[in-house]
């Protein structure tokens, strides 16, 4: 990405990242309350989302609610202010937060049973959102340097 004087802050990169992150974030919070929507049970719900049986209780789901609104919230303070270290810190983090699921997605492709939910969730949805929200992310997380440079 170059440099250009008149660039605006990547507000709509920002927009993106939060607003995916808080859509699944409110899913997940949805999921505590035990509804499996769009799976029929909490054993489908699991393996298209995850690829594996894992229970989607609260103690497991509210700890990533508060990951996922905490991630939006960083990314959007750095766009809209980006001169605390700590603010650019956190918004790398999501960045490569969400390029560890990308290539975890990537790797998936090649482990998983190629007739799963999961299995082509991942590859039409979850690793290319994720590798577009973390290039989103980075663009972000890189503002601070073209700003300082104006």
């Amino acid at each position: 990405m170059s440099y250009r004087p008149d660039a605006p802050a990547p507000t709509r990169a920002a927009a993106l990242v939060a607003s995916v992150l808080t859509a699944d974030a409110l899913l997940h919070l949805y999921w505590t309350t035990g509804a499996t929507w769009p799976a029929t049970d909490d054993r489908s719900l699991s393996e298209a989302v995850l690829g594996t049986d894992v229970p989607f209780t609260p103690p497991i789901l509210l700890p990533l609610v508060a990951l996922l609104l905490s991630a939006a919230a960083l990314v959007v303070a750095h766009s809209r202010r980006p001169g605390p270290a700590v603010l650019r810190l956190g918004t790398l983090a999501v960045s490569a937060g969400l390029s560890l699921r990308a290539l975890a997605g990537i790797y998936w492709l090649f482990a998983k049973e190629t007739g799963s939910a999961f299995y082509w969730l991942n590859l039409a949805l979850y690793t290319p959102l994720c590798a577009v929200l973390a290039i989103a992310a980075l663009r972000v997380a890189r503002w601070k340097d073209e700003a300082r440079a104006r």
